[in-house]
């Protein structure tokens, strides 16, 4: 795997305040409390990605910082704040897809923040700048943990604003089971999920027999014949460049442990959608490779929402948020989400 290393020595007063402003974390911190030399690494550059753009167009305010959760790892979240925060009108916690990170859907929080809506986005365990090894999950009921923790965490910060979640794959199914906690559906006001991961099916059948004791034995191999490194997942090839090339995304093969998650996971899914509840939007592309939409049809078609909708893309692939389309992705979710607030 290749890994770009940036210093994290600070040149200046004015560079020492803006890595402290807001963060909850000392400079020294990743250093000092990150073991792992490789987290270090990915997790300085998520930290400097941050201070890079620093809002970018002027549109919002980019912050980061770090979130112990209940079993002790540390994780890496970042914030985008409308630059007038005095119209906020609601939350958003956006949730990524296995393999990439948070800072992969800066524009689109940035698009959020223009709407009045304050992003938090979080890495969830062995992804982009949060602890463990790339792309290994232990289980997925630790993410599942975390965020319902995050999402109780961002509104403690935020009182009087409807809180919604956005996951996209994977994220999406995180998302869906954390919503079977009546507690966090409760105080949870909407969630769209983009090509979300339900009755994920493996490549070849075998595997999905052999999986739990591949899972048990080598939980971190990397499953050669799982999986091609890279997936068709947009039609834009700048798209797919950008997310091959980015050092957070971790393009090596499936682990063994990190596959049988996800197929169970799904599996439970299937089982329990007539118990979701909460209001949801779901978006699929008909052509999407890696998830599969007949899983989101079925979503729509048992679940006990009374405020439920679905948008199936012909000829869409997976990444539907940079695919060629994706300001009518965008649009829709914000036409979704305005008029909720």
């Amino acid at each position: 795997m290749s890994v770009e290393v940036f210093p994290m020595r600070l040149k200046s007063s004015q560079e020492k305040r803006k890595m402290n402003i807001g963060c909850g974390v000392s400079p020294s911190s990743p250093t000092t409390t990150v073991v792992d030399e490789e987290v270090a690494i990915r997790r300085k550059l998520a930290m400097r990605r941050v201070l890079e753009d620093n809002g970018g167009d002027g549109s919002s305010v980019r912050d980061f910082s770090l979130f112990t959760t209940k079993r002790g790892d540390t994780l890496f979240t970042q914030s985008w704040t409308p630059v007038d925060s005095a119209k906020n009108r609601g939350l958003v916690v956006l949730l990524h897809g296995l393999n990439e990170h948070s800072g992969r859907y800066s524009d689109f929080a940035k698009q959020l923040n223009v709407n009045g809506f304050k992003v938090y986005g979080i890495d969830w365990i062995g992804h982009g700048g949060s602890d463990g090894l790339h792309a290994y999950v232990p289980s997925l009921d630790y993410a599942v943990a975390d965020l319902k923790s995050f999402i109780e965490k961002v509104i403690a910060e935020n009182p009087g604003l409807p809180c919604f979640c956005i996951g996209h794959s994977t994220g999406g199914a995180i998302i869906l089971k954390a919503m079977l906690d009546a507690k966090i559906e409760a105080r949870v006001s909407g969630i769209v999920l983009t090509s979300p991961a339900v009755g994920v099916q493996p490549t070849y059948p075998i595997f999905g027999v052999i999986a739990p004791f591949l899972s048990f034995l080598i939980p971190r191999y990397q499953l050669s014949a799982a999986k091609k490194k890279i997936m068709p997942v947009s039609r834009d090839p700048e798209a797919l460049l950008a997310k091959y090339s980015d050092p957070l995304v971790y393009t090596g093969f499936i682990r063994a442990r990190t596959g049988n998650e996800i197929l169970r996971l799904g599996a439970h899914l299937l089982q329990n959608l007539n118990r979701i509840k909460v209001p949801f939007l779901v978006m699929h592309g008909t052509a999407d490779t890696v998830t599969d939409p007949k899983g989101t049809q079925k979503l729509y078609n048992e679940a006990s929402s009374s405020d439920k909708s679905i948008k199936l893309y012909d000829g869409l692939l997976h990444d539907l948020l940079f695919e060629p389309e994706r300001e009518t992705i965008a649009g829709v979710i914000l036409d979704w989400l305005n008029r909720r607030v």
